[in-house]
């Protein structure tokens, strides 16, 4: 019994030495994930570039693990879902449940509620640092990671942001879970990124910010995904095989000269 004891107090002081990230992932089930590709991919598709996406992110996180403080989670969703996760993530992944299902303080509704459950889930297990990231960030460098954990390992209370070039962030890591930085957010804006700010000012918590990277969730920034991944394979190769795989190139060319097309038709007539 007293060895038992004790090899949990070593590994809670373990882990208050290290950073827990957590990817919010939903279950990529069809009709349920990446919608706003559609109709450009097929709800089946879809599912298949989420899984993709949560694949090479997993060991990218993985890889984070090995340079610095790091343990790797999916927040999940919805309930029971874990299942469908274990194939495709890298091996050593945790899970936490993040469905929203908690009591929250007033202010903290849809989405932020995920965040702030995933948050606090993570800090009861003895993590001295939680980071919560997108899952639609196939391509971003470990490294940024690595930076975001060595920034909270400094002395002094802070939060690190990583910004999105939409307007919101792909990564918000904390010492502690302040519920004030998911509160009266408006989710899915162009606003995120700068209430999260203003919240943490209010709160007298430092910001430091990391690289801004790029979400893919649209044709446009897929369109950029598919340029990445020609340039370097590497950094995303479960997404750039299957982006190849199933000529996603082609098709947002076809697109885009359909687009022109009819833009030219239109000023012809006039």
């Amino acid at each position: 019994m007293r060895q038992t004891k004790n090899t949990s107090v070593t590994a809670a002081n373990d882990r208050a030495q290290r950073c827990a990230i957590a990817i919010m992932a939903k279950a990529p089930d069809a009709g349920r994930v990446k919608t706003r590709l559609s109709p450009l991919l097929r709800p089946d598709e879809a599912r298949e570039l989420s899984t993709c996406f949560l694949r090479d992110m997993t060991h990218m996180l993985a890889s984070a693990g090995r340079a610095a403080p790091i343990d790797s989670y999916i927040a999940f969703a919805p309930v029971g879902s874990e299942a469908s996760f274990a194939p495709i993530v890298a091996p050593g992944t945790g899970y936490v449940l993040a469905d929203g299902g908690i009591d929250a303080p007033p202010g903290v509704i849809g989405f932020g509620r995920c965040l702030l459950q995933a948050g606090q889930a993570l800090f009861a297990r003895g993590y001295g640092a939680v980071g919560l990231l997108n899952s639609d960030s196939p391509t971003l460098p470990a490294e940024l990671i690595i930076e975001a954990a060595r920034l909270l390992a400094a002395p002094g209370e802070r939060a690190v942001l990583g910004p999105a070039t939409d307007g919101g962030y792909y990564l918000l890591a904390l010492k502690a879970p302040h519920a004030a930085l998911f509160a009266d957010i408006d989710w899915s804006t162009a606003r995120v990124a700068a209430q999260t700010r203003a919240a943490a000012q209010r709160l007298g918590l430092p910001v430091a910010e990391i690289a801004p990277w790029y979400d893919v969730d649209d044709p446009a920034s897929l369109a950029r995904l598919v340029r990445d991944c020609e340039a370097n394979g590497e950094a995303a190769p479960a997404t750039a095989a299957w982006l190849e795989r199933n000529g996603i190139a082609r098709r947002l060319a076809s697109v885009e000269a359909s687009v022109h097309g009819t833009e030219h038709s239109t000023t012809a007539r006039r």
